[in-house]
């Protein structure tokens, strides 16, 4: 996945086009292959959770750490 801290790139959510798919995690690095069965997904990439969501750039599936959880920061 490209560093929008390097490139300036990253996924903006555009309403009624972007899915609005949010899903909670308990973990801070989450895996996203664009839930469809077979080959109708994306390739399987590793994100990781910096604040308290990130969004594939595939598919725009948003994940969202649960209240509490991952308070690893990271580590």
């Amino acid at each position: 996945m490209r560093d929008p801290l390097m490139t300036g790139y990253a996924p903006k959510p555009v309403h009624g086009v972007t899915p609005e798919q949010r899903v909670e995690v308990h973990a801070r690095k989450v895996a996203c292959d664009g839930e469809a069965p077979g080959a109708l997904g994306h390739p399987r990439i590793w994100m990781t959770i910096e604040d308290r969501e990130v969004t594939c750039p595939y598919c725009s599936i948003t994940y969202v750490l649960a209240e509490g959880a991952g308070e690893d920061h990271g580590h």
